[in-house]
């Protein structure tokens, strides 16, 4: 898998935010067959930090309903695979750089 592939997008919340602050950790969306060795050096190259940790978790897709005026329409969310990256003492990411 090429290392361009592997990181989808950053997620940028609230909770994130306090995690980053307290613990030096990023949350990224990245592709389901990604190990942590693909995300860990695809991190280290893209923004030029050193990784100290990466934790992974495949969040599972929810059905969503609403209704409308021809009735209820379901459909379904896809799952997808979330990473933690702990970043070594005294590096950050700036995301915003490049808006």
């Amino acid at each position: 898998m090429k290392l361009s592939d592997v990181l989808i997008k950053p997620v940028v919340t609230e909770k994130v935010n306090k995690a980053t602050e307290k613990f030096n950790r990023y949350y990224f969306i990245v592709d389901k067959k990604a190990n942590k060795l693909e995300i860990k050096k695809a991190v280290e190259e893209f923004y030029g930090v050193a990784v100290a940790e990466v934790n992974t978790a495949v969040m599972p897709g929810k059905t969503k309903t609403r209704f409308t005026k021809a009735g209820f329409i379901s459909g379904r969310k896809p799952s997808y695979k979330k990473a933690v990256v702990t970043l070594a003492q005294g590096e950050t990411i700036d995301l915003y750089a490049n808006i």
